[in-house]
This record gives C-alpha cells, sequence and structure tokens, in this order.
C-alpha cells in the first residue's frame, strides 16, 4: 500500500505531446506508463478521472481526407475515428489489471447550468463509487467552434472544479512554468505559485505539437483552478513514475505546484469559472 494515508480524488490530464509519436501515431509506450502509474494510484485508493486528449492525432494518423476540409470538419472526421482507437487502447491498458473504464464525451455547455452540471457530476461519481475510472474528451464530432473547450486543460479544471477535487495534475512535455524558456541559460523551473501570483512575465504563449493549447493557457487554467479550491500540478508527462511522485513523493520530481485557495462549493463555482477570460 501507498505510504500516503490520505486518499485523494485526482483528475489527470494527459496532453497530446506526451501521447503522440513525432509520425502522429500513437505513444503507446507513454500511455502504458501512464496507466501503470494510474493503476498503482488506484490501488493505493485514490479515485482518479482521467481527461485524455490523443483522438485527433489517432485519427490523423489513420486517413487522408478525400478533398480539403475546413478545420472543423477535419477535427471532426479524425476525432471520430481515432476516439475509438483511443479508448481501445486505454480499454486493453487498463483492463490488464482489471480495471473496468468508462468513457465519458462532453461539451462546454454542459457546464454551464446547474442542471446539467449537477448531472454529469453524478454520472461521474456513481463511476467512482464503483472502482471505474472515467475517461474523458470533448465531443468533437457534436461540438460547434464557437462553443469549444479552450483545449483538454480547461475541460480539466473544469471538471476538478465540479468534482471538488483534491488535485489536478496537467501532464504536459515540459517540467513546469519556467522563468523563460525551458531550454534558455539561467532559465529556472518555478517550483511553487501562491494563490493570485503574477506570472505573465515568464508564461511562454508559444505551443508546440499537436495539442490547442500553450503553457500560456495551462497558467491560466492552473490559477483559476487553485482559486477555486484545488491544488494544481504541471509536469513533464513523459518521466519515470512522475505521477506517482507527484502524488505521493512530490519532492523527488520536478514540477510547478499552483498552491489551493480557501475552497469554494458547489456547482457556482464552474459556471463563475466558465466566465474567466483567457490571458
Amino acid at each position: 500500500m501507498s505510504e500516503n494515508s490520505e486518499k485523494q480524488l485526482i483528475v489527470v490530464k494527459v496532453g497530446s505531446n506526451v501521447l503522440t509519436r513525432a509520425d502522429q501515431k500513437p505513444n503507446v509506450t507513454n500511455m502504458s506508463a501512464l496507466v501503470d502509474q494510474m493503476a498503482r494510484l488506484h490501488a493505493y485508493g485514490h479515485r482518479i478521472v482521467l481527461v485524455s486528449s490523443g483522438a485527433v492525432a489517432c485519427g490523423r494518423g489513420v486517413i487522408q481526407p478525400a478533398r480539403q476540409l475546413d478545420s472543423v470538419a477535419e477535427r471532426q472526421l479524425y476525432s471520430s475515428i481515432g476516439q475509438i482507437r483511443l479508448i481501445n487502447l486505454y480499454n486493453q491498458l487498463f483492463g490488464s489489471y482489471g480495471i473496468p473504464i468508462g468513457q465519458v464525451l462532453t461539451q462546454k455547455d454542459n457546464f454551464a447550468s446547474r442542471t446539467a452540471c449537477l448531472n454529469q457530476k453524478s454520472c461521474i461519481l456513481t463511476m467512482l463509487d464503483n472502482g471505474v475510472i472515467p475517461v474523458l474528451n470533448e465531443n468533437d464530432t457534436a461540438s460547434l467552434t464557437e462553443l469549444m473547450f479552450t483545449d483538454n486543460d480547461e475541460l480539466s479544471g473544469l471538471m476538478a472544479t465540479m468534482l471538488g477535487a483534491d488535485k489536478l495534475v496537467i501532464l504536459s512535455n515540459v517540467d513546469g512554468i519556467y522563468t523563460g524558456a525551458p531550454d534558455a541559460p539561467g532559465s529556472e523551473l518555478i517550483r511553487r505559485v501562491t494563490p493570485g501570483e503574477d506570472l505573465r512575465d515568464f508564461v511562454q504563449q508559444t505551443k508546440s505539437g499537436y495539442g490547442r493549447g500553450g503553457m500560456g493557457t495551462k497558467c491560466h487554467i492552473a490559477r483559476m483552478v487553485a482559486a477555486e479550491g484545488v491544488e494544481v500540478v504541471i509536469a513533464r508527462g513523459n518521466r519515470p513514475d512522475v505521477l506517482v511522485d507527484v502524488v505521493e513523493h512530490p519532492d523527488r520530481v520536478p514540477h510547478t505546484l499552483f498552491e489551493a485557495a480557501p475552497r469554494c462549493e458547489g456547482a457556482a463555482a464552474v459556471t463563475s469559472f466558465l466566465d474567466y477570460p483567457l490571458e
């Protein structure tokens, strides 16, 4: 069993850059390593909710459109194919540990009304109460462009706030927030961010790879979620045992921690979170 006796509800967000190889095919090695770690945390008694990117990237490697498509149609096509491949991979990997998973495809307007929000929350908590790990993604085939999540960082933030999670772990391709570009001479990892601390002078707004979001979005979402009372960690997803370490042994692994402010309870916190503009 774990050395840490405090069992937590943990939302884990895994980005496309962690789940996708350079040739746009699924990175099964990284997926398998992360599933191994989530299975360990599950065995320790933690409750895990997985928000997984990668569906569009999985679909993009399978098919070439018969004609030029606009960005919405292209995303719908790739996600419709890729989501099946992604969830089947997770089902096989978690199944090797005897852990059932459940797919939850959601849209931004599911967080915008109290009834829809509570219904979604009830569904996910029921899954957790029965030992099921929910695997969430945006329903890209049905989402309208103007009502889409900015990216899965935003989805994971809304989910963590709605569920009243203890921790949100955002796994990316860098160790966290740096004082400059991560590879720049003299740039240092920011280990801890206090509520309300201004990071605009440090955050890089560019993004890389296949995801929609960048570190600017991650930082913004992390600050908003921490303001609602949820601890947020940004860490590099391909580090060995990174997920277990940030939960059980945080001193062992580089990461940025956003300290949680006193908690705001209820669905009102989620709907107010939707009103925050991206910086």
